[in-house]
């Protein structure tokens, strides 16, 4: 029985699957706004606040590298539960800080389990969602994480107006991590709900096990699977390098557009927020555009209408309607991003070996977070050495070379049933 005839419903792993997620991404989405704060409570100065904000998406950068091994090895749900005590160590950390390094050292920690409980999950949607849902299943994962960011900010809001203190947030994460923890030990594994996974799937007769000489091969680290499949990364790799790059610059740019133009704090994130329940909201759609029609007709019209939004934006500041062009450009960035939600996943999803998919994983979100780390260090550089428009109008051309990157390998690479096999 092949992977598309199991029977499979989104009501049959929402729980198991999602739920976690979700728990997760409230605890991570609340302590991020307030990291800079917490930092300069320490004595960081503002260079150093940021560098600080910076370290959970570097901690995840370096999570990467053994997380595909880690998951091979112990399984998706084992690698999510010891993820999540992780992270609460990394917040206890935080917790008891005695300065701004320690602080950073704790921040890094829990970008460090970030990698592996979201490389965990996405693993175990490649192996045992069936093709046919595969994109609403993925982009249904990302719309949960977006989820999260989007609640748990409005937590740490009401925490720190109760206890007048931003250190009582790091608690809503270790809350959030338990949680994560008693559900999945409490609910079913979906890995046995379902059974067989796809490495033992069968198409066109021929079994997909690679044999136990090749598996074992392939967990042996991010970098010797990043060789094998070095022809789809150096490309494919690259696009998706590129999509990172301009979502993280979208998240740092527009903040630092509002404070240029002279917005209140208070206006900054109510159009913000708003921006962010659009994005929110579209999740489900691109995966119904994906599994019905392709995942070019998500890809490419997500990237073209970041790259739009940016090359506008960077010719709206000195006008007099700059404020208004600002709210424009931001909901119709949401719109391009929320429709491109779960791209990188699916994609992953669709090249990844059907035996082992989480080492080719590790490697693919290596990628993705590699142009996510890079994005706002080339906005700061672009802002030092020419202006902020300027920036704006660079990311919106990087744009463009990454959805022309896509348009010419996604067909290539994803056909209707990808098989990517090591370069030889």
């Amino acid at each position: 029985m092949t992977t598309d005839e199991r029977p499979f419903t989104f009501k049959s792993v929402a729980l198991a699957a999602f739920l976690p997620t979700l728990l997760f991404s409230i605890g991570e989405g609340a302590i991020i706004p307030i990291i800079p704060i917490a930092a300069g409570n320490l004595g960081a100065s503002l260079a150093i606040a940021g560098f600080i904000s910076s370290m959970v998406m570097l901690g995840e950068l370096a999570g990467d590298i053994p997380s595909g091994w880690v998951v091979s090895r112990i399984g998706e749900r084992a690698s999510m539960i010891y993820a999540a005590v992780v992270a609460i160590l990394g917040v206890g950390v935080c917790l008891i800080a005695p300065n701004y390094w320690v602080l950073m050292a704790g921040i890094f920690v829990v970008g460090l389990a970030t990698a592996v409980f979201a490389l965990a999950r996405h693993a175990f949607m490649t192996s045992y969602v069936p093709q046919k849902y595969r994109a609403r299943a993925l982009s249904t994962l990302g719309g949960i994480f977006r989820g999260g960011w989007f609640i748990g900010p409005l937590i740490a809001s009401l925490v720190i107006s109760v206890t007048g203190s931003t250190q009582s947030v790091f608690w809503i994460f270790i809350v959030s991590c338990l949680g994560s923890v008693i559900v999945l030990i409490v609910l079913p594994d979906p890995e046995k709900m379902f059974g067989q996974s796809a490495a033992a799937a069968v198409e066109g007769g021929e079994v997909l096990t690679a044999g136990e000489e090749e598996a074992e091969e392939r967990t042996h680290g991010l970098f010797r699977t990043i060789w094998s499949f070095r022809a789809v990364l150096a490309r494919m790799g690259t696009g998706v390098a590129l999509i990172g790059a301009i979502r993280s610059a979208r998240t740092v740019l527009m903040p630092l557009w509002a404070i240029s133009i002279g917005l209140s704090e208070a206006n900054t994130a109510l159009i913000i927020g708003i921006a962010g329940a659009v994005d929110f909201a579209l999740f489900y759609a691109s995966g119904q555009i994906m599994d019905r029609f392709g995942r070019m007709w998500s890809a490419l019209p997500s990237m073209l209408g970041l790259s739009i939004g940016f090359l506008t934006l960077a010719f709206t500041h000195d006008l007099d309607a700059r404020v208004a062009w600002y709210i424009g450009v931001s909901l119709f960035l949401s719109v391009a991003n929320g429709i491109g939600s779960g791209i990188i996943m699916t994609l992953g999803a669709d090249l990844a070996p059907k035996d082992q998919p989480a080492p080719f994983l590790g490697a693919w979100r290596f990628a993705g977070d590699a142009g996510q780390a890079a994005a706002p260090l080339l906005v700061s550089l672009l802002t030092a050495v020419a202006s902020l428009a300027f920036a704006a109008g660079a990311i919106g051309v990087l744009g463009f070379v990454g959805a022309g990157m896509l348009a010419r390998y996604i067909p290539r690479y994803v056909p209707r049933r990808p098989r990517v096999r090591p370069a030889e």
